[in-house]
């Protein structure tokens, strides 16, 4: 085991690249340095555990580094507020990678860690494979960034949702659709779970919807390839107005990029995953011209959370990225749970979670309330738009 007060900001040092690697956890404890120990309530562990799966490396590490943060963060606070049952607070992370393989790798490690909730979850594709593997374990999951309905289709009462879900963001895409004129859209998505069942959602709801809109054709994108030419073609031979892209922002950076080389002048909507500040480094502002994004509810674009996001710049020195603020809640929410249970016990706690009402914590991400399916009660998808290098509210 390894105890420091890591920073998982910026890239990863060579040594703790290594580490993540090779399947090592890592654990905060934020505010005190405690011992090790199960936590089992007999032998009066020194400590709380959380844990966290979390892109750390590779292609989405600069979405997973400042949820890391934002988890610290939370960690911290609690234990100068002394903690909770009496003892300090541990964040476990490991790296998953966005990949399922390293998913079920890192899940059974923090099981192996003894953590009470799991808070992690920054891709659907590797926070489905360790569903089972928490669920078996009896670890409750709050999961502050993925969304895929293929969270819930195993009906696991011990999963509970900060991001709302594929089926709310695609009615919520179909709206913004209408509202900008759309005549003929073409859906592409990158084959993972999360982008997949957004695309056949977002797809099924247009042709359902009579707003004007007509659905032209559904197209994927290879994750890793270089660029996307038949993709393009297609777009252009269905004379689609608008191209609606599932996936996440590295292949969205490219597909754009393809897309404008080729001449094409119509609007590009973003799903959540791929709106994200990293993504205007990589294409020009000519290239984002007309470009739209769904998101999350963002502390830049969240009055109530001003005054979080002036702590969270003034700690690690940068903006709160996408899903920092639910990561910062999924801890919150945790531990405030763990200490109405009044125990360890984890059945304890994810009643405590699913019993959750809005005077019990004030989260900044949404209503602190669970529908009887673990989702989080009127979740928010906002409708941003790249402007000058940034995203902001659009008009």
């Amino acid at each position: 085991m390894i105890i420091a007060a890591m920073k998982f900001s910026g890239v990863l040092g060579r040594a703790g690249r290594r580490l993540l690697a090779a399947g090592v956890v890592l654990t905060v404890a934020t505010g005190a340095l405690v011992g090790c120990g199960k936590s089992d309530e007999k032998d009066e562990p020194p400590s709380v555990r959380l844990g966290a799966l979390l892109p750390l490396s590779g292609y989405f590490a600069p979405t997973g580094q400042p949820m890391a943060d934002a988890y610290r963060m939370a960690i911290k606070e609690a234990n100068e507020a002394g903690g909770v049952l009496g003892r300090q607070v541990e964040i476990v992370f490991g790296d998953d990678a966005c990949d399922p393989a390293a998913a079920v790798v890192g899940a059974n490690q923090l099981v192996g860690e003894d953590i009470t909730v799991s808070v992690g979850g920054g891709c659907s594709v590797a926070a489905v494979p360790s569903l089972k593997i928490f669920e078996a374990a009896g670890i409750p999951m709050i999961i502050p960034a993925a969304n895929s309905t293929d969270l819930l289709a195993p009906g696991y009462d011990s999963v509970f949702l900060l991001a709302g879900t594929t089926r709310l963001e695609a009615k919520r895409a179909v709206e913004v659709m209408g509202k900008l004129g759309v005549r003929r859209v073409a859906v592409v998505d990158d084959g993972t779970s999360f982008s997949d069942t957004l695309a056949a959602e977002t797809s099924m709801f247009v042709r359902e919807n009579d707003n004007g809109t007509t659905f032209t054709g559904r197209q994927r994108v290879s994750q890793g390839a270089t660029s996307y030419p038949r993709v393009v073609a297609t777009v252009l031979q269905q004379r689609a107005d608008m191209v609606f892209y599932t996936g996440y922002y590295a292949e969205a950076a490219k597909l754009i990029r393809d897309l404008r080389a080729a001449h094409y002048t119509g609007k590009i909507l973003l799903a959540d995953a791929g709106t994200d500040p990293a993504l205007l480094n990589q294409i020009t502002p000519a290239e984002a011209e007309g470009l739209y994004g769904l998101s999350l509810p963002v502390a830049k674009f969240m009055p109530q959370a001003a005054e979080w996001a002036a702590k969270y710049r003034a700690a690690y020195h940068k903006e709160p990225g996408p899903f920092t603020m639910q990561a910062y809640d999924a801890a919150r929410l945790a531990i405030n749970a763990i200490g109405r249970a009044g125990t360890l016990d984890r059945e304890a706690v994810r009643k405590a979670i699913a019993d959750t009402e809005p005077g019990d914590i004030r989260l900044l991400s949404g209503p602190a309330e669970f529908q009887p399916d673990g989702t989080q009660v009127n979740p928010t998808f906002l409708l941003l738009q790249a402007h000058n290098g940034v995203f902001v509210l659009a008009g």
